[in-house]
């Protein structure tokens, strides 16, 4: 294991903002994140755990302590009961996994493909697209318990899952060091078509589409919506969605859509649990005068998909944070609403 310093860190973040860490070492097995663990111990430094980096805002003075980049790599693939279950590593790259899973024929989590980032970042969040969540297959995440020093496994209910959420993230954040995740998902099965997106790309389709074909699909709307991973297009240098979808009441849903601009259809929604309301986060923000394109300075929105905070290049962390804030502010004063950012704020 290799102690690096002053490592800048912007290069590792889909944003491309942020200062450099103090100090800087790659985890290629779980003996060099224990190592890294009692380094960081040893001299009283405080530890960031690195992933894809493609949900990160890295402030401009960067991280004073020791930065863990996670590249923890390989797949294992086997039978079990009626389920193919997939192992990954936490530093592998996520699509890769997808799209492996897809060429195996094995469906559950083909609609988040195109997601940047690795696979440790995915319990983590709960991480979603187009009506899957790998909530729904995951069935246990292999941890470093940073408080024992010991690697354990947690089982899918004990992870807490709800929207973009864990215990990975609430109650147990800073605990836990994610290095591989196990994923049920089922040999044979067919796609999940239920998010308009999809339903509206194959609303032509003559018979029900393959799983490499919704693959295709899922990757060719996020290239559209500028969520994909583009070289040299400013509109992908991103943190991806920036704000999460509120959940709310049925009755504040109906109080907003009463402030819809006259004839207007009613906020886009969707069901949440315990009766509540998923309303549209992108629908809120070009509703309160952001609109895809709008620019100051060098921060704006993606001229593509409203809820995504592009870096028009040399943008410092400061700048991106200040423009979060203005766009929460304006959608509190028209909606009376908060908007909740998706990324993790490093540093700050």
């Amino acid at each position: 294991m290799q102690i690096l310093q002053d490592i800048p860190l912007a290069p590792y973040t889909t944003l491309q903002v942020g200062g450099p860490a103090r100090y800087f070492v790659n985890g290629h097995t779980e003996a060099d994140i224990l190592e890294a663990l009692a380094y960081a111990r040893d001299h009283n430094l405080e530890v960031f755990v690195l992933g894809g980096g493609s949900n990160l805002v890295v402030s401009d003075q960067g991280w004073p302590g020791l930065v863990i980049k996670i590249d923890i790599a390989g797949i294992a693939v086997r039978n079990e009961n009626d389920k193919r279950l997939f192992t990954a590593g936490a530093g592998d790259d996520w699509d890769r996994l997808v799209a492996y899973s897809v060429e195996q024929n094995c469906a559950g989590i083909e609609c988040m493909s195109g997601i940047p980032g690795t696979v440790g970042g995915t319990p983590v969040q709960n991480v979603g697209a187009y009506g899957q969540e790998v909530a729904e297959t995951i069935t246990s995440v292999r941890v470093i318990d940073t408080t024992s020093g010991e690697a354990r496994e947690i089982t899918n209910v004990k992870c807490g899952f709800a929207y973009r959420t864990s215990i990975f993230n609430t109650l147990e954040k800073g605990r836990y060091i994610v290095t591989q995740v196990s994923y049920a998902l089922t040999p044979g099965g067919a796609p999940r078509i239920e998010y308009a997106d999809l339903k509206k790309y194959f609303v032509t389709a003559t018979s029900q589409p393959t799983l490499s074909k919704v693959r295709e699909a899922v990757r060719s709307i996020r290239a559209s919506k500028a969520m994909l991973i583009v070289p040299n297009d400013d509109d992908c240098r991103s943190a991806g969605s920036f704000f999460k979808n509120p959940i709310i009441s049925t009755a504040e849903y109906e109080r907003i859509a009463a402030l819809s601009a006259s004839g207007e259809q009613k906020p886009p929604h969707y069901p949440a649990p315990d009766g509540q309301v998923k309303i549209s986060a992108a629908w809120l923000v070009e509703r309160s005068g952001f609109h895809k394109g709008y620019t100051e300075g060098r921060v704006g929105i993606s001229r593509k998909h409203s809820l995504a905070i592009v870096n028009r290049g040399s943008a410092t962390a400061s700048e991106i944070a200040q423009f979060k804030t203005k766009v929460q502010e304006g959608v509190q004063k028209v909606f009376g609403l908060q908007l909740r950012p998706e990324p993790v704020f490093v540093g700050f």
